[in-house]
């Protein structure tokens, strides 16, 4: 690892997953920007332990044979963590820092003593003319910005995600100490979750919102859902196209939400309500 001993401005990161546990990391990708401009990569995959789900695999790629005989997360991280914690790091939304937080708690590690910084609200502070036009997720910024990478790649993705934080500094004439420490200071995500739909994701158009206790990670179950095209709400209005349940509270409306929907439909609002395991084989079909 050549970068090891080096230092740079910054340091993006992106994380792949096995399943909907934020803790079954199974690649991370780096990519490293250094004073010059220049950017180094590294990434490496890792055991998870636990198995892959069909729609995780389908989306980045990566199975039980492309990790057998990698590290687990522990042994996987000990040789670049100091590299890590020296460093500002970039991730884009806050999923990265959450499983690697997860992935340090299922081990036993203290998290990382590292700032994080949001690129997402980095390219909102640069380019809020996207904001209903296809959003601030690498998907749509591919596109706008004219970046050539692999979407899902964890490698691939970090590598844009630092681009993205660097055409955000000539476009606002401001450097990344002061995006980042703006970012940094929101960088945690609100207990209601919205992103915008993949604009090439076969539910593009369509919206969603979750209610109850999902067994599936809140942030997780968003990110597929966005990365299927829905957009992910926060609320029930007449102009939600799907409610998304706990399985446990299918039978009963438990929540506010689940109330506010059953009203709608009743007054001819074309809204569904589904269960969790519903809405995972509608992701699936």
């Amino acid at each position: 690892m050549h970068f090891i001993d080096r230092d740079y401005r910054f340091v993006a990161i992106d994380v792949e997953t096995a399943n909907g546990n934020r803790h079954s990391i199974c690649q991370v990708g780096m990519a490293m920007v250094a004073h010059d401009g220049s950017v180094d990569t590294h990434g490496f995959f890792v055991d998870p332990a636990e198995p892959f789900q069909s729609f995780n695999s389908q989306l980045h790629g990566i199975d039980a044979d492309t990790v057998r005989g990698s590290p687990r997360f522990a042994d996987a991280l000990a040789p670049v963590r100091q590299f890590l914690e020296r460093h500002a790091l970039i991730q884009h939304s806050n999923f990265d820092k959450m499983a690697f937080d997860a992935a340090c708690a299922r081990d036993g590690l203290t998290p990382l003593a590292s700032a994080w910084s949001d690129s997402v609200r980095i390219a909102r502070k640069a380019w809020p003319e996207l904001r209903g036009y296809g959003g601030h997720g690498l998907g749509n910024l591919k596109k706008v910005l004219k970046l050539d990478f692999k979407h899902h790649d964890a490698v691939e993705d970090a590598w844009a995600a630092a681009q993205v934080v660097m055409l955000a500094e000539q476009r606002t004439g401001q450097g990344f100490a002061e995006l980042g420490a703006t970012a940094a200071s929101k960088s945690r995500y609100p207990t209601k979750i919205g992103l915008p739909g993949n604009e090439q994701g076969p539910f593009f158009g369509q919206s969603v919102c979750f209610t109850g206790r999902l067994g599936l990670d809140r942030m997780q179950a968003s990110r597929m859902a966005a990365e299927a095209g829905f957009e992910v709400r926060t609320g029930v209005s007449k102009a939600l196209t799907l409610l998304v349940v706990g399985d446990q509270d299918a039978d009963a409306a438990v929540t506010t939400k689940q109330r506010r929907a059953q009203d709608l439909i009743a007054k001819g609002a074309e809204m569904r309500i589904l269960t969790e395991t519903e809405f995972g084989d509608l992701l699936t079909m």
